[in-house]
Order: structure tokens, then sequence, then C-alpha cells
């Protein structure tokens, strides 16, 4: 049998086959939202974080007073010393010359004074020629005093117990008055750091902070702060001493203070996210934020890190829900938060 008209009959076809596809296929169901976790709070949620710097409490820069050769080094870097122990002895055969010179001047002076003293006892010399020997007397004594005190500059002894942090000289080296011999820190440490006004609000001396020190955490106790800020920064000044430390500290780490939580009216509010819930899109850092049931991909910008978590300087309400762990989820998605 031939069509008499072949190309509707062909329209038909490709019609109905479609259609009859259709009527048998079951509607698609939608998909059931993806189950996810809001973020709880890290361990940095309880305050605001701030650079400090970890220093000695007790720092010395040993120097001498005089120009002399060094005859011996008794100490190297890193080790502990206590006070009044001998580090450098430094050359001495010149300022030893001047004492003796001194002290025979000295003698010469009191038995010169003790001669017109008899004398004018007798009346055979005046009350100012003893005015004046008394005064030779006196001088030649100062004379020997301050040559005791250069013999004790060729001696370097530590000022404190503490632990040689830096060795400058070596054995026949000529030194300078005020040239820096050694550096020595004490045991006990602090934390130095600048604070805003807001970061500074309701703190004092005496208020303990907690502070974190790469893995190390400890307590420190504030012993200064500056009540003006500085004319330039408008920033204060803030010292903290260690008191309990989990961990190794040393003088020169990067340490940053946990300050108590700062009310809104303060004019701070942080937000800490952990590392899990950022999503990184090339040089952009997000986050799924769970709004309406669906998921919403919103850019955020990070600023302190304290271990694994962040914290957000810009991009987020305090009422936003933030997804934790998002995977592959997908802007828009449905998502249902669970408690």
């Amino acid at each position: 049998m031939t069509h008499r008209y072949p190309k509707l009959a062909a329209v038909a076809l490709a019609t109905a086959i479609p259609l009859a596809v259709l009527a048998g296929a079951a509607p698609a169901a939608p998909a059931a939202p993806v189950k996810v976790r809001g973020v709880r709070s890290g361990a940095a949620a309880g305050g605001a974080l701030v650079p400090a710097s970890v220093l000695a409490v007790s720092r010395a820069t040993i120097a001498t007073r005089v120009a002399a050769t060094v005859r011996a080094v008794k100490v190297r870097e890193g080790e502990r010393v206590r006070r009044g122990q001998l580090l450098v002895s430094l050359s001495d055969d010149d300022v030893r010359g001047a004492l003796g010179a001194a002290d025979a001047s000295l003698a010469a002076a009191s038995a010169h004074e003790r001669r017109i003293r008899d004398l004018a006892a007798e009346r055979a010399a005046t009350p100012s020629e003893l005015d004046m020997a008394r005064a030779q007397q006196a001088q030649a004594q100062a004379a020997v005093a301050s040559a005791r005190a250069t013999l004790a500059y060729t001696q370097v002894r530590a000022p404190f117990d503490g632990t040689v942090q830096s060795r400058r000289v070596e054995p026949g080296d000529l030194v300078n008055p005020g040239q820096p011999i050694l550096e020595i820190v004490g045991k006990a440490l602090e934390l130095v750091a600048s604070l805003s006004e807001p970061e500074a609000h309701g703190l004092a001396v005496g208020t303990p902070l907690h502070f974190q020190a790469g893995a190390v955490r400890g307590t420190a106790v504030i012993t200064a702060l500056t009540p003006g800020g500085d004319p330039l920064s408008h920033r204060r000044g803030l010292r903290a001493e260690v008191r309990k430390v989990d961990g190794e500290l040393r003088s020169g780490d990067f340490a940053r203070l946990v300050l108590p939580q700062v009310s809104a009216a303060a004019g701070v509010t942080t937000r800490w996210l952990p590392r899990t819930a950022l999503v990184e899109r090339g040089d952009l850092t997000g986050v799924f934020v769970a709004r309406s049931g669906r998921a919403e991909l919103r850019w955020i910008s990070l600023g302190e890190q304290a271990g694994d978590v962040f914290a957000v300087r810009a991009g987020l309400a305090p009422d936003d829900v933030v997804i934790d762990a998002p995977g592959a989820l997908r802007d828009g998605q449905a998502v249902e938060v669970l408690p």
C-alpha cells in the first residue's frame, strides 16, 4: 500500500512515538533535600585574637665601659648563668698600672696630710695649708676609687639569673666602651601586644588572659596597660606575664592573645569558622549558608587564624547558618539542616 501523503505520515509517526513514551513513563519525583549540619563554634569563639610577641621579662645587653682586648669568654649561647657569674674577662694590665699609681699617690698624700696636721698642732703650719693637704688626700682617694671601678669593668658578670641569648665577641677581639658583648635573657616570659581601644575595653592590670603560640597553650596575667593610645596608631600597649604554659615557650616566639568576648556596644564582633566549612574557588574563599531550605554560596573575607579556625571579617550576618563540610554541594541545592 502506498500513502498518498508520505511526508504527513512520517511527521505523524515521529510525533506518536514520543507521546507514547511519555504516556508510559512516571513523572520524575523532586530530589530529596541534602541533610547537612551547621557549623559549631571554634575553640577561639570566646573572644578576639590579637598578635603578640613573647619576650623575656628581664633582658640585658651586656657591655663594658673600657676599651680593652677580650682575654676570655666563659660562656656560650644557650648556657644558663647565675647572678654574679663571670662571663667575659678583659685585659687589665694598663688598668692595674693606673691603680698602682693611684695607690702610691694616695699614700704620699696621706703622709703629707699627717705631717701638716702635726705641724698645725704645734702652730708651725697654717690652717689653709692643712686644708690643702686634706684636699690633695681626698683627690688621691677618688683616683683610687675610680681605678678600682675601672678594674671591675674588666670582669663582666651576669646581672641576673638567665640564659645567654647571643655571644658577640671572641678572645682577642678589641672592644670599645658601650659595645655589645653578650645578650642575657631571664627565665620569666611576658607577652607584648598592641590593642585598639575596643579590644582594650574592659581589660585592667591583673586580668588573666589565655594565649596560643602554635600548638602551645597557656595563661598570662596583665602586668601593664598604657592608659592612652599612641598618637599615630591610636593603639594601647599591653604586657602580660606568663603564669602557666602547656608546652615549650621561648623568647622571640609569635603568639596570639585571646581577649574576652567584647560586647557589640564596644564595636567588636568576631565570628570564627572551622577550615572544614570553607570553600575555595581560585583566589576566592566562601561558605555555603542555609537560607529558606536552599544552599546559598557566600563569599567572605577572612582574618586571623587560630589553629584550624578562622576569624571572619566580612560577608556573614550574625544569624547566618553556615553549613559544615559542604563537599559537592551546589549553589541553590535543597538542604535540610540537622539539629
